[in-house]
C-alpha cells in the first residue's frame, strides 16, 4: 500500500508504505492516498520535500529501486514513455507513418550483443536494479489502467496509453548518449572538399597539435550531402511543432554543449571541509533531463541526479563521497566507407575481396496502418546509414560494445566509500566519457576520467575512412592508461571539456576539446579564493565573465582615441573599460 500524506503547504511528505500502511495521525496529515502496490517485500517511506525532491527509504536496495521507478513514473511517466519508445524505435506504433523512417534509424543502433556481458559490466546489482526500477514503472502504468482519469494530459492529447517496459529496455538503448566525433568528421570532410586541410583549423583546433591528412583511399568531396541522415534521426529528440510531434532530421551542431565542475581540498575553503561544486551543461526543457531523488536501503545511501528513466544516481554524493561528472571529449566514434561490388550491392570491398552485409528484417506495427518491414544493414564495423551509387557508409562507435549504456555505469561507483573504490568502478565507465571529481568526509579530493576508448592503428579518428581492412581498431584503451590525480598541492581540481591530458601524453584519445576559457576563468576564480564557500561555488556556476570578451575588450580600449572613450564606452574615461565590463 502507498500512502501520501501533506504534513504544510510549504511542505509536502509522501510515504510509500507497499504491503502495509503506517500510522497517520490527524496532526500530521491533512490528505490521504493509497495505492495497492505488488512486488515489494517490505514497507517503503517516500518522503517529498519542499523542493519536490523525493527520498525513498527502503529496508533492502529492491525496494528501493522499485519506488524509485514507480515514483519516477508517477512524475515523469510521459517523458520517460516517450524516451523508450524513441529509444526501441517503437514511435510509429502511436504516432503514426510519419515516424518510420525515425523508428529503423533508432533500430539501427540498440545494443544486440551478449546480454550476460551487457549486465555484468556495471556491477553486481545492475540487472536487480534495472529489473526493479521497471518493476516499479510498470506497477504505475497498471495502476492508471485501473484509474484512467489520472492519466497524464499528454496521452490524452497524443490518443494513446502507456506501455509496459522490460529491464533489458534500461540498457539496450544507446542513442541518447553525448556521442563524438562522427559529425565533426563530415563537417572536416566538407571544409577540405572546399578550402583544403588547413582551414578547418578556424572551425576547430586539435590538441595535442596535429596535422591532420586525408586518409589514402578516401575522397572528401565525394560524401554525400545527407550522409549523417539517418544518424541524426536515430540520435535526436521527438520534435514538436505547431503542436504536432514530427520526426525532423537536425542538422550537425558545431556548439557542443559544455559542463563544468571543480573541487576544493579543505585548506582553500572557510569550513574546513571540501567543497564538490557540478553544473552540467545540458539543454534546457520540460521536464528536465534531469531527476533528483534520494535512495536509502541496508549498504546504501545515495541522493543526487540521474537520467530519469536510469535507476541510481550518476551525480551526487552517498554520506562518505562526493562526485560530479563532464565530459572529456574522447573519440569513440569513426565513419567508414565502403566500395560496393558493382554486380551485387550487397556485397563490400574488404581485403582482397568482397564481404557480405549482414542484413535483418523487422517489423514496424504504425498506429491506424498496416505494420511496415524495415531492413536493417550492418558492416563488420558497424551499422549502415547511407548507401550512394556504389558506396556504402556505415558507423563504428564504442557505444555499441558491452557496457556503454550512458550513465549506467554509476551502479559502481554510487555506493563507493574511498577514492580506491571510487577509482576502481571508473576503470570499466564506459559512455559517455568522463571527468569525474571527487571529495569525501577525510578531506580528500580527486579527478578520475573514464571512457572506452578505441586504439587506432595507422590514422588518427579525424576523418572518414575506407572500410576495405587498410584502418582498424586494434582493441581499447585500458582504464588503467587515463590519468588522475589525488590531493594536489593546488588544493583544488576544476575541469570543463577542456584538453587536460599531461604534457607528452603517449596515448591519443581525441584531439578535439572545448575551447579553455570556461576552465581559465573557473582556475582564476579559485586560485585567488582562500576561504572558499559553497555560496562562493553557486556565484562561480552563475559567473558570466567571458575571458574573451576581456580580451577584445581590453584591446579595443588600449588603441581607442582619448577623446572617443566617453563615447564609445558609454562610461566616460574613468578606468572601468566599455561600460564597466574590462574590470570584472
Amino acid at each position: 500500500m502507498v500512502t501520501r500524506r501533506r504534513l504544510s503547504k510549504r511542505l509536502v511528505v509522501v510515504i510509500f508504505v507497499l504491503g502495509l500502511v503506517f500510522g497517520v495521525t490527524p496532526a500530521m496529515a491533512t490528505q490521504l492516498e493509497r495505492f495497492s502496490i505488488p512486488g515489494l517485500r517490505q514497507p517503503v517511506q517516500l518522503v517529498v520535500d519542499r523542493w519536490g525532491v523525493p527520498h525513498m527509504y527502503a529496508e533492502s536496495v529492491a525496494d528501493a529501486f522499485l519506488a524509485q521507478g514507480f515514483n519516477a513514473a508517477r512524475e515523469r511517466l510521459f517523458q520517460i514513455d516517450l524516451w523508450r519508445r524513441r529509444g526501441l524505435g517503437k514511435l510509429s506504433e502511436v504516432l503514426g507513418p510519419s515516424y518510420v523512417e525515425q523508428d529503423r534509424a533508432a533500430r539501427l543502433f540498440l545494443y544486440r550483443g551478449d546480454m550476460r556481458r551487457e549486465w555484468d559490466s556495471y556491477g553486481p546489482n545492475a540487472e536487480l536494479a534495472a529489473s526493479r526500477f521497471t518493476q516499479g514503472i510498470n506497477a504505475y502504468v497498471d495502476w492508471l489502467g485501473r484509474h484512467p482519469e489520472a492519466m497524464p494530459e499528454e496521452f490524452r492529447i497524443l490518443g494513446y496509453t502507456p506501455d509496459h517496459w522490460e529491464a533489458t529496455d534500461i540498457v539496450r538503448i544507446r542513442s541518447h548518449g553525448l556521442t563524438r566525433n562522427l559529425t565533426s568528421e563530415v563537417a572536416r570532410s566538407k571544409v577540405a572538399c572546399v578550402a583544403g586541410l588547413p582551414a578547418d583549423l578556424v572551425r576547430v583546433s586539435l590538441k595535442p597539435k596535429r596535422e591532420t591528412v586525408v586518409p589514402v583511399g578516401f575522397d572528401p568531396c565525394a560524401l554525400p550531402s545527407d550522409v549523417l541522415r539517418v544518424f541524426q534521426l536515430a540520435t535526436q529528440e521527438v520534435t514538436f511543432a505547431n503542436g504536432q510531434v514530427r520526426a525532423l532530421p537536425s542538422q550537425p551542431d558545431e556548439a557542443l554543449e559544455g559542463s563544468n565542475n571543480w573541487v576544493v581540498a579543505p585548506k582553500r575553503t572557510a569550513t574546513g571541509r571540501p567543497i564538490l561544486a557540478n553544473d552540467p551543461h545540458r539543454v534546457y526543457s520540460a521536464p528536465s533531463l534531469r531527476y533528483i531523488s534520494q535512495l536509502v536501503a541496508p549498504g546504501m545511501n545515495v541522493i543526487g541526479a540521474n537520467e530519469p528513466f536510469l535507476p541510481g544516481i550518476s551525480i551526487g554524493h552517498n554520506g562518505t563521497i562526493a562526485f560530479g561528472l563532464t565530459v572529456m571529449p574522447m573519440d569513440q566514434e569513426d565513419l567508414y566507407v565502403y566500395q560496393l561490388d558493382p554486380n551485387d550491392h550487397s556485397r563490400y570491398r574488404y581485403g582482397d575481396g568482397w564481404e557480405r552485409l549482414r542484413t535483418s528484417t523487422e517489423k514496424v506495427s504504425v498506429a491506424g496502418e498496416p505494420a511496415r518491414q524495415v531492413e536493417l544493414s550492418y558492416t563488420r564495423h558497424g551499422p549502415v546509414i547511407a548507401v550512394d551509387g556504389t558506396r556504402a557508409y556505415a558507423v563504428r562507435t564504442a557505444w555499441l560494445q558491452p557496457g556503454m549504456s550512458p550513465y549506467y555505469g554509476s551502479q559502481k561507483y554510487m555506493t563507493a566509500k574511498n577514492f580506491t573504490q571510487f577509482t576502481d568502478a571508473m576503470r570499466d565507465w564506459g559512455a559517455p566519457t568522463e571527468n569525474q571529481v571527487y571529495a569525501d568526509v577525510h578531506g580528500n579530493i580527486g579527478w578520475v576520467p573514464g571512457g572506452l576508448a578505441p586504439i587506432r592503428r595507422g590514422y588518427d579518428g579525424l576523418m572518414p575512412i575506407p572500410g576495405d581492412g587498410r584502418y582498424e581498431w586494434d582493441g581499447f584503451y585500458n582504464g588503467d592508461i587515463l590519468p588522475r590525480s589525488y590531493n594536489p598541492t593546488e588544493g583544488f581540481i576544476a575541469t570543463a571539456n577542456e584538453f587536460n591530458l599531461p604534457p607528452n601524453y603517449p596515448y591519443p584519445l581525441g584531439f578535439e576539446w572545448t575551447y579553455p576559457a570556461r576552465h581559465q576563468r573557473i582556475v582564476e576564480t579559485l586560485a585567488k579564493s582562500q576561504r572558499g564557500t559553497v555560496a562562493d561555488s553557486m556565484r562561480l556556476q552563475g559567473d558570466q565573465v567571458s575571458l574573451v570578451a576581456r580580451r577584445l575588450v581590453r584591446q579595443q580600449h588600449s588603441v581607442m582615441p582619448v577623446d572617443m572613450c566617453g563615447v564609445v564606452a558609454g562610461s566616460g574615461c574613468d578606468g572601468r573599460g566599455f561600460g564597466g565590463v574590462g574590470a570584472r
